[in-house]
């Protein structure tokens, strides 16, 4: 029997502090490090703050799932589209996917930081 992914609710965490908020934000936006040297943080970063802080809220739990997630998708689909570049469609296919990567980030982060729970789309849960 197969499992649907659970949804989220802020109903069903405890009291979110301005901390909480914030290491759950810095869950989506560490895998920005990913731009600077390519690729380095983009697992790197969430999974090392999910390692981390995970354990100590739910809330934080659930966005540094959703962000390594989200990433390992973005991995995937990358690694997908790379053989396309020979045949010229990935050469708009390949920035169009990590520009649409940064933008969900940011706007991941930005529901973390208001307490507000945050599904990627096209995102393959591994991460249970």
């Amino acid at each position: 029997m197969s499992q649907v992914p659970h949804e989220p609710h802020e109903e069903e965490y405890p009291v979110l502090s301005a901390d909480v908020r914030n290491w759950a934000m810095l869950c989506h936006l560490s895998a920005l490090l990913a731009f600077i040297p390519p690729f380095v943080g983009v697992i790197l970063g969430p999974l090392l703050l999910w390692l981390i802080k995970g354990k100590e809220h739910p809330y934080i739990d659930e966005h540094g799932k959703e962000s390594l997630n989200f990433q390992i998708s973005i991995i995937i689909y990358s690694i997908l589209l790379i053989p396309t570049v020979c045949i010229g469609i990935g050469v708009v296919l390949l920035p169009a996917l990590w520009l649409a990567d940064a933008v969900l980030i940011i706007m991941a982060a930005m529901k973390a930081s208001n307490g507000e729970a945050y599904r990627y789309p096209m995102c393959i849960r591994l991460v249970q």
